[in-house]
């Protein structure tokens, strides 16, 4: 779907954050890879995209009103045979029916189990004075408890990226420790550009979340995606003279 198309149905759901599956179609065109991930609807197709993806896999259930996914049985992960993947498809619905009800299930998102790395978080938010602004920093409890992240505002300039990874106080965790192999930081530089210049290009973008991306030796990528739009920018995106 393009990315008109994905702004179109959210004004139709009367929605502003964009499910998961949404989210990664709608970053594509950043050139941050992100693990493959594809939509079932029903257990034999979770299996069928399972197979195709290749084992291991995650599956997660997919409702623009569930945001804890985890909380409710939402999700399973380390999914490595067709049995597994129907059962795991069998248990996620029975925790929606019990845990959310009235929620509206798209289906179950089936994604490649990514191989760990170096956890890092890549983000954007928007400020009404100056605009939108990226973010980077380690995963895990240096976001959440020691705040080590970086910003700075759109457009950045190769030379902000180079210098936003290497202003945090993890950075030497990214280089290699006791003979760790140092993370691809030009990777995470070019994941940083091109989310900067997709931010450009879509003003009505209010938050982003990569998190986390994993970083390798050899490129990165995004595991988990959160977007979010916004309302009025939603609104706008109707045709002239039609009804909203």
């Amino acid at each position: 779907m393009s990315t008109q198309g994905l702004l179109d149905t959210l004004r139709r759901e009367g929605r502003t954050i964009l499910t998961e599956v949404e989210a990664k179609e709608f970053l594509a065109p950043t050139g941050i890879p992100i693990v493959p991930t594809r939509l079932a609807r029903s257990q034999r197709e979770a299996v069928r995209i399972a197979r195709e993806l290749g084992w291991p896999v995650v599956l997660k259930v997919v409702s623009p009103d569930i945001v804890h996914k985890s909380d409710i049985g939402g999700v399973k992960v380390g999914l490595t045979s067709a049995s597994a993947v129907a059962r795991a498809y069998r248990e996620i619905m029975q925790a929606v029916r019990t845990h959310a009800p009235q929620a509206r299930l798209h289906g179950v998102s089936v994604q490649k189990m990514a191989p760990p790395g170096r956890e890092v978080i890549i983000g954007a938010g928007k400020d009404p004075q100056f605009g939108h602004y990226v973010m980077f920093g380690l995963g895990g409890i240096f976001v959440e408890v020691l705040k080590d992240v970086a910003f700075r505002l759109v457009p950045l300039t190769p030379r902000d990226a180079r210098q936003m990874i290497r202003e945090i106080r993890g950075f030497p965790l990214l280089e290699g420790q006791r003979g760790q192999p140092p993370a691809d930081l030009t990777a995470l530089e070019q994941a940083l550009l091109g989310l900067s210049a997709f931010l450009e290009a879509h003003p009505e973008v209010q938050e982003v979340d990569l998190n986390p991306v994993f970083a390798y030796p050899q490129g990165c990528v995004a595991v988990d995606v959160r977007v979010v739009v916004e309302g009025g920018a939603l609104a706008s995106s109707a045709p002239s003279g039609g009804t909203p």
